[in-house]
């Protein structure tokens, strides 16, 4: 049985996760909310700067897009109550506008007729279980929430690679900076922002500013709460981050040691290793949540090391967004089989 998933916003994430979820078998995408017309998404969707032309043809209808013979309804409303989840029989909502981030907001979603939210961004609050794939996944209850954040790209990254360190050798403390390409929250040219750093030109400099990415850990790895802080550097490239993860370990260990913890960790899809001398734009489109950079782990002192993960902030992302929408319509689904039968 597949889900019905609704995406609300066609921003950088919500047209990636419109990319994945139209080749994945378990969802079908019944519609999505946005303000431009079906020609416009259409071209979005068929050709990107960053990640190359869509591999399936999408065509503009009067009534939204079509994908092969795959229609898609386009509705156009900044209310999320007012949308037709109900008629279309939604499972799940995708909220992917980012104005919608708080609970108390997102549960418009439901209001509407969707059966459950899943937030492409932390939440700000409220009744809001946050999901990272890898970490806590296996903890996702759609009995008690209706509302589900898949957190950020940056703690989708530095999640699974703590858990594998602490899990492996036990983690006392730490920091970490994420290196992250630039997105539409900063400005082009110089032009104001509540963050005063942000408010300058994102072509022009490398910008330190924040990220809640290590507090966000202790939601789903708690055992982590206080060991872990960390800020955000903004660089003027297009897409690819990494996370600079420097920690004090309870147990000595050497390079190889570290780098073997990561190859033999069984989060298959969610992190990955990489012993080739490689750059940013060589990890554009790969849809891991950490690639680990081997060449670049260091240890000093025999228990603090500094480890290298790279991310696509986009693609990496938002393939964890379809995999928790799967997830949660899988368990949405045997719990319906569960009662019919």
């Amino acid at each position: 049985m597949t889900t019905n998933i609704a995406i609300n916003g066609m921003g950088r994430i919500g047209r990636m996760v419109l990319r994945i979820a139209l080749n994945n078998k378990d969802l079908n995408v019944v519609a999505i909310n946005a303000s431009y017309p079906p020609e416009t998404i259409a071209h979005l969707i068929n050709y990107d700067t960053t990640h190359g032309a869509f591999d399936l043809k999408v065509e503009p209808t009067e009534a939204g897009i079509k994908v092969n013979d795959h229609v898609i309804q386009l509705v156009s409303d900044r209310n999320p109550e007012n949308l037709p989840w109900e008629a279309l029989d939604v499972d799940i909502a995708i909220e992917a506008t980012g104005k919608f981030n708080h609970g108390d907001k997102a549960i418009a979603h439901i209001h509407a007729g969707a059966k459950k939210v899943l937030l492409t961004g932390p939440s700000k609050g409220g009744d809001v279980q946050m999901i990272v794939k890898g970490v806590n996944n296996d903890q996702l209850d759609i009995e008690q929430y209706d509302i589900f954040s898949n957190a950020s790209c940056t703690t989708n990254c530095i999640g699974p690679v703590a858990k594998v360190l602490n899990e492996e050798f036990g983690i006392q403390n730490g920091l970490m900076t994420t290196v992250h390409a630039i997105t539409n929250d900063q400005n082009n040219i110089d032009n104001p922002h509540k963050d005063l750093r942000r408010a300058r030109s994102c072509n022009e400099s490398i910008i330190p500013t924040s990220t809640g990415a290590a507090k966000a850990l202790k939601e789903v790895l708690p055992e982590l709460e206080g060991k872990l802080h960390g800020m955000a550097l903004r660089v003027p490239t297009k897409n690819v981050s990494l996370v600079d993860l420097v920690v004090d370990l309870d147990t000595d260990v050497t390079v190889e040691q570290v780098n073997q913890a990561f190859k033999d960790n069984d989060l298959e899809g969610v992190i990955s290793t990489e012993d080739a001398p490689l750059v940013s734009m060589d990890f554009n489109t790969n849809p891991h949540s950490a690639i680990i950079d081997t060449q670049s782990t260091m240890v000093m002192g025999d228990n603090k090391v500094k480890v290298i993960a790279w991310y696509d902030n986009e693609w990496g992302y938002s393939n964890r967004v379809v995999d928790v929408a799967v997830q949660i319509g899988q368990l949405l689904k045997s719990d319906v089989a569960a009662v019919t039968y």
